[in-house]
Parts: C-alpha cells; sequence; structure tokens
C-alpha cells in the first residue's frame, strides 16, 4: 500500500492512520504484572502514571487535582478557565452543568442542549481573568500538597505568566489547539508575541507545549528548551475542529512522526530527551497502550476522566475551545457510559465494566505484562500491525 497517494493532477498526499487502526502484537515473552513499571518522570517530577489530566473545567478543579495526584497523575489546572475568572466558580459549574430539562442522556434523541450550553459557556468565560483570583487558586493547590500545573494559552502567557510563577507553580503548560515555536504577529498587535525559545530560557521550571501534530512543528518546539511536547489537538467525540477548521491529523501517525523528530533532537543535542504527551483519541485503556507503543511518554485525559463523580463536570465534558467567543470548536456532552463511577475506578480499577473506559491504567500494566516490557520506555518499542482499515 503506497504511503504517498495522488488525489489529482500534481497534488499528492500522505497516508495518516488512527489509533484504532494499528493494534499492538504480542511478543514470545510474558511477564507478571507485579514486574511491570508505569512510572513517568519529567524534569524533577515522577508520576506513578504516565497520566496528565487535560485543562478542562470539566475535569479539573482544586478539589479534583488532589485525587489524581493521589492516584498518580499529575493534573493541569486552567489559568484562563472558570476558576481564574469567577470567584465562585463552583456556582457558575452548577449552573452549567444543570440538567437540561429536555431528557438528555447522552443519546441521539434530538435534544440540543449542546448548543444551549455554549453559549452559556461563552457568557461564562466572557468573564475578565483575575490574576489575584488565579494566585489564589495556585496557593489553594500548594496548601493541598501537590504538584502545580497550570496551563495558558500562547497569547497569553507574557502576561500571565509572572503571576504563576510567582504563586509558585511546579510545571507550566503552554497550550494551544495549534502551536508554533514562531508567531508572526501583525506590527500594530497589541499583545507581546511569545518567543518561546527565550521565555523558556528565563524561567527555571519545566516547560510542557503544544499541541503539534507533525515532525517539523515538534522538532521546532523541542528545540525552543521545552520538557515535554504536547501532540494532538484533544480529539473527542465533541470536537468539531475538523468541521469548522478543516484540520486533522491521525493521532498515530502524529505520535510517530513527533517521536522520529525526537530522535533528531536527542542527535542535535547530544542526548537531550523531551517527552511527549499524547493528547486526543485515547478514551479506553487500549488506546492508552497504542499511543505508548507509537512513542508517547504519557497520555493527556479529558472525556475519559469527565464522568467521574469527582469531576468538576457533572457528568459533562467540554475543552476550552467550547468558550471561544466568536469560533467554538466543541460541543458540550454528556460522559459516555453509565453512571458516574469514581475516579479511582476510571484510572486504576476494579471495575466491573468491560468497555475498556474504566480501570484505564490497569489495562496498561496488563497489556505491558502480557507483551513482556516491564517500564513505558521498552514498551515504546513494541511491535505494531496495521488492521482495520476498508
Amino acid at each position: 500500500m503506497p504511503e504517498t497517494v495522488e488525489i489529482g493532477l500534481g497534488r499528492s498526499v500522505r497516508r495518516g492512520y488512527h489509533l484504532d487502526q494499528i493494534a499492538v502484537v504480542p511478543t514470545r515473552r510474558t511477564r507478571a504484572q507485579s514486574l511491570v513499571s508505569t512510572q513517568w518522570q519529567i524534569d524533577a517530577h515522577a508520576f506513578e502514571l504516565p497520566l496528565v489530566a487535560a485543562p478542562s473545567d470539566a475535569v479539573v478543579s482544586p478539589v479534583s487535582a488532589t485525587v489524581i495526584e493521589g492516584l498518580g497523575g499529575l493534573a493541569v489546572l486552567d489559568g484562563e478557565g472558570l476558576w481564574a475568572r469567577h470567584a465562585d466558580a463552583d456556582a457558575v459549574l452548577a449552573r452549567l452543568t444543570r440538567d437540561c430539562g429536555g431528557g438528555c442522556d447522552g443519546d441521539d434523541g434530538g435534544c440540543d442542549c449542546d448548543v444551549d450550553d455554549v453559549a452559556e459557556l461563552q457568557a461564562a468565560y466572557a468573564a475578565p481573568i483575575q490574576p489575584d483570583l488565579l494566585r489564589r487558586r495556585i496557593g489553594e493547590l500548594r496548601a493541598a500538597g501537590v504538584r502545580v500545573a497550570v496551563r495558558l494559552a500562547p497569547q497569553h502567557t507574557v502576561e500571565l505568566a509572572p503571576h504563576v510563577l510567582a504563586a509558585g507553580v511546579d510545571v507550566l503548560v503552554i497550550q494551544g489547539q495549534v502551536i508554533s515555536a514562531e508567531h508572526v504577529a501583525a506590527k500594530n498587535a497589541e499583545q507581546t508575541a511569545l518567543n518561546l525559545k527565550t521565555f523558556i530560557a528565563d524561567i527555571d521550571v519545566p516547560v510542557i507545549v503544544g499541541g503539534c501534530a507533525n515532525y517539523q512543528t515538534a522538532l521546532h518546539l523541542m528545540r525552543t528548551g521545552a520538557a515535554g511536547v504536547i501532540v494532538g489537538y484533544g480529539s473527542h467525540l465533541g470536537s468539531t475542529t475538523q468541521s469548522v477548521l478543516g484540520m486533522d491529523v491521525p493521532m498515530a501517525t502524529a505520535i510517530i512522526d513527533a517521536a522520529a523528530a525526537r530522535r533528531e533532537h536527542l542527535d542535535e543535542t547530544g542526548g537531550r530527551y523531551v517527552h511527549l504527551i499524547a493528547y486526543g483519541d485515547t478514551p479506553t485503556g487500549g488506546g492508552i497502550a497504542k499511543a505508548l507503543a507509537c512513542g508517547a511518554d504519557a497520555v493527556m485525559l479529558g472525556e475519559a476522566l469527565a464522568g467521574a463523580a469527582e469531576a468538576p463536570g457533572g457528568g459533562r465534558f467540554w475543552d476550552s475551545t467550547a468558550g471561544h467567543p466568536r469560533l467554538p470548536r466543541s460541543m458540550v456532552l454528556p460522559a459516555d457510559g453509565a453512571g458516574r463511577p469514581s475516579l479511582a475506578e476510571v484510572v486504576a480499577g476494579p471495575t466491573s465494566d468491560p468497555s475498556g473506559r474504566r480501570n484505564l491504567f490497569g489495562a496498561l500494566r496488563r497489556v505491558m505484562a502480557k507483551c513482556g516490557y516491564s517500564t513505558v520506555k521498552e514498551f515504546q518499542k513494541a511491535e505494531l500491525i496495521l488492521c482495520g482499515l476498508d
């Protein structure tokens, strides 16, 4: 099967592959699960699980961050979310996540509550960001004893980063749906353009940047000095980015291309390793396993955690693009699955749900054992096979 296809006279395109089009191939050796480690470390911060909770107000709050930390993951608070805009964020979330009254149970029953919810989100996110409030939220996280990770959009990093850094952040995440190492701004632009390379060089906390979806962008982001690069834009069931913007790179291809960029960067720098965090199309344990086998060091989960009882979204999920004032690119949808299990059941089990959407990292540990790998780093070398094609 050719990897480049001509779609018209003089125009060829690459083939891309989704995670559900590949599978991990078992090897001749297996090992006991007790001999498998899912630990992951970025800079000085070590975690029991290769889990980063996405900076969605539906997933991460000062309360749920504590639970996620206790389970072995890293929770990222949205520094431009409701917690930084409203002193009574809990009350705002309660209004946003109330029952729509239309009998919506997550199935396609004709309810258009997601359209109304987006309008309400836009109104809630129209409130200005309050730097003092953002610093207070970071203080709450520090008081709870968790590693503090905060996400800022590239266009607001220059303005807000001083407040975040002064409050004592442990990991700074600079994340947009698409990010570049070099942004060309108009000469009369009101905001100062962010130069990632000089910005990262001037601060002493690890920085994770993203998202990206191709080799060259990943390599350029690695050259900025980032400790980690987010691969993908968080594709999920409610994402409308492909419809709105026409952008989509299948995650298997995006991760493997970024891993190739990492190898190039390792050679360039004499061994500086940059972590890859896969964000999107990983709602199941099998999806997480395949993302890591493609070369990711960790996964960023949003929708997969939103249905948990401790998630502040009340069983619904949206990403930060849903509240965009002019061009929203995410619907607000009920989290998939029946009931609201605990975060512990979703992340680490045990569970009675056979769908693959609970005990996500128990599933990862099992497939690593079945394939004979003892660490995530070793598992990145797992054999993959192409399947699921028409």
